[in-house]
């Protein structure tokens, strides 16, 4: 079976990730390359292992979190989509179950808040994963001294991040603290609104209610499982 051992140790994936974070970078985005890819495979896991699914299917959040932005090679609009089809043709080559392929490239065509949806285990953990990734460590830093914009103000204000999984009250929490002397909580919200109540879905379709904490504030009440 194939597991991300094998796909981390592939050169192919290691150029399309790459590449892809340049692309980003030179438009100015924020961090999409090895640093954020790593965070999102070990969270998917991670999240799906405390929640108590299988070892394989953490096998396949682990690995739909590492190759989940690799669209963005192409270009940022529909990124998932065109990640899903890379990855597909990419796993086959590599003699991957389909099954196994299917559930990967369904997780990462769904993770876009545009045009995603959380239909499955390893889609909402991995969309978790992905928007809780905002740190002052994705900042673009760029050379020139513009102000920065949104997506950096916000992402330099946010000092801390964690993501709790509390399995035996069926919680995940995204904990951030955040400041304000950089930016405002709102300009937070202008950006991660979808996202956080993308985040919410996702929680719920894994039996689980979804809290965020900015300066141990609570922002979006816990969305009941009912």
């Amino acid at each position: 079976m194939i597991t991300l051992k094998d796909i981390q140790q592939d050169p192919v994936f290691l150029t399309l990730i790459d590449n892809s974070s340049a692309y980003l970078r030179a438009r100015g985005y924020t961090d999409h390359g090895l640093r954020h890819v790593s965070y999102v495979s070990q969270t998917t896991a991670r999240i799906l292992e405390e929640l108590g699914f299988d070892n394989r299917t953490v096998e396949l959040g682990a690995i739909a979190g590492y190759l989940h932005d690799i669209g963005n090679l192409m270009n940022r609009k529909h990124h998932s989509i065109s990640g899903a089809n890379i990855v597909y043709f990419e796993l086959r080559r590599l003699g991957m179950d389909l099954e196994e392929i299917c559930a990967i490239i369904t997780a990462i065509g769904n993770h876009e808040e545009e045009i995603g949806k959380a239909v499955s285990p390893v889609t909402s953990a991995l969309i978790l994963a992905d928007k809780s990734d905002a740190h002052r460590t994705r900042a673009n830093r760029l050379e020139n001294h513009r102000r920065p914009g949104i997506h950096d103000r916000v992402n330099l204000a946010i000092t801390n991040s964690k993501l709790h999984v509390d399995e035996a009250r069926k919680i995940i929490t995204l904990e951030i603290t955040f400041d304000q002397q950089i930016c405002q909580i709102m300009d937070f919200f202008e950006i991660y609104l979808t996202r956080m109540e993308m985040c919410k879905e996702a929680s719920v379709v894994l039996g689980c209610r979804f809290r965020l904490l900015i300066n141990d504030l609570e922002f979006l009440g816990e969305l009941s499982v009912d």
